[in-house]
């Protein structure tokens, strides 16, 4: 088994306008994603991140703080899985609950460094 990560990007949701009651039934969708993955012994961790943006960049070390409304798509969060390969963890994406917003799920293959 490998282990991956599924980063979350996207637009925050309250760019995008969502009412009380439509982020708790999102919100009821992630958990019960969160929930099956679990179940299924996929799941190894993960995290919702804040749309708050902090980046430093170059030689100089460039300070800025961005929000998500100055940003297209942000990362939203991830979830650490293992799986036997990147089609396991494509088959796993097919439930994440934001697709229907423009929602896009990134699987990355986590390095492993022998010592």
């Amino acid at each position: 088994m490998k282990e991956f990560m599924m980063i979350f990007i996207g637009a925050d949701y309250t760019d995008l306008g969502l009412s009380p009651e439509e982020m708790q039934s999102r919100m009821g969708k992630w958990f019960a994603w969160n929930d099956k993955m679990q179940e299924a012994g996929y799941l190894r961790g993960g995290n919702a991140l804040t749309p708050q943006i902090r980046r430093i960049v170059g030689k100089n070390r460039t300070v800025s703080d961005v929000s998500s409304a100055e940003v297209k798509e942000i990362v939203g969060g991830y979830y650490l899985v293992e799986a036997k390969d990147f089609d396991a963890v494509q088959e796993i994406a097919q439930d994440f609950p934001d697709y229907d917003l423009g929602g896009t799920v990134e699987i990355r293959e986590i390095m492993v460094f022998d010592n």
